[in-house]
């Protein structure tokens, strides 16, 4: 038998309450050239009997099981037994559009310079979307060009995991996943991002993301905010590293000070902290001057990381920084 194009890589940890529905909404995509590699990570439930029963009804269906190990292991076995050239990502939880696997291969065959393509999602049930979430997924949305997602990669994951369809040889370059005690998705994207791989979003809602309390971001560690902010750091110093410039955070703030703690830990030592606040202005955050925005032209060769948690913050930043003209990405990056 020759190959699937595409193989949909599914880990599986007791999921018998949502299994059925997300499989079912693979099995009947308007694509069909792809394979379900289904790893059950151990389930002490029904999960192993249920697999067994869909993988008896749909022969793309392949089952492997494991014992409990956890997220990263079953996705990097799972990758083991890929044998598309194509790996789009799915959770036991969520639900995927019809077309969503035939829209994202096409759109990679009509983009071969695209590595990683997401999609839009939607949240779901809606009573149990809280006002935080929403404004992430609103914010996630807005992400779907590779310079829109190029350019926020460092204020929040913009690409929701379970939406994703790789290219096999580009996810293998970068070394599959890792357990760095941060999230695995994220730090994915981030090694795609240092490796110049490029990405984009279908702009079609074809993912139905599950928003309910068994969600690895409220039961995990590795999501807390404090592992977030590791991850930025350590990517930020790697980034910044490759050009030896000095390094500046505007932001004394809560987000400010965590990220400069992350920043001194990775060995980046800025040179000054940006504030507006006059009772921070002429103190130190952990040994680094604060100045005023005013001060920044006595730098004009330092890299400039915007660390605050408002957007709208983060806009009048950017706008100040077009006038000192400095260009986001070359002398500037925001995170939060």
């Amino acid at each position: 038998m020759s190959r699937p194009r595409v193989s949909i890589l599914l880990p599986v940890y007791n999921a018998e309450r949502t299994i059925r529905l997300a499989i079912s909404s693979l099995s009947r995509q308007s694509y069909s050239d792809f394979e379900i590699i289904a790893v059950d990570d151990g389930s002490t439930d029904a999960t192993a009997d249920i697999l067994g029963e869909m993988a008896s009804v749909d022969s793309r269906i392949r089952v492997f099981h494991s014992a409990h190990c956890g997220l990263v292991t079953a996705l990097n076995e799972g990758i083991k037994h890929c044998q598309g050239e194509l790996i789009a990502r799915m959770d036991a939880d969520d639900v995927c559009h019809p077309d969503r696997i035939r829209l994202q291969v096409e759109f990679l065959d009509s983009n071969p310079t695209i590595s990683l393509c997401g999609s839009l999602v939607m949240s779901f049930p809606h009573s149990r979307v809280k006002a935080g979430f929403a404004k992430y997924e609103a914010w996630l949305n807005s992400l779907v060009t590779h310079e829109e997602i190029a350019r926020d990669i460092f204020v929040e994951s913009p690409i929701a995991h379970p939406s994703v369809m790789m290219r096999t040889a580009d996810l293998q370059m970068v070394g599959g996943y890792r357990d760095m005690g941060w999230p695995e998705d994220y730090d994915l994207w981030l090694r795609f991002f240092m490796a110049g791989k490029l990405f984009a979003k279908v702009p079609h809602t074809l993912l139905y993301w599950r928003e309910w309390d068994r969600r690895l971001t409220f039961t995990d560690s590795r999501y807390s905010l404090e592992n977030f902010m590791r991850l930025k750091a350590h990517f930020l110093a790697q980034f910044i590293s490759r050009s030896a410039r000095q390094v500046i955070v505007w932001g004394a703030g809560m987000t400010g000070r965590r990220l400069t703690k992350h920043l001194l830990r990775e060995g980046l030592q800025p040179v000054a902290v940006v504030d507006i606040d006059p009772r921070k202005v002429g103190r130190a955050l952990r040994g680094v001057p604060i100045i005023w925005p005013e001060s920044l032209p006595k730098f004009p060769d330092a890299f400039v990381i915007v660390a605050v948690g408002s957007a709208t913050a983060r806009h009048l930043i950017r706008q100040r920084m077009r006038e000192l003209n400095r260009v986001e990405g070359e002398d500037y990056l925001c995170a939060a």
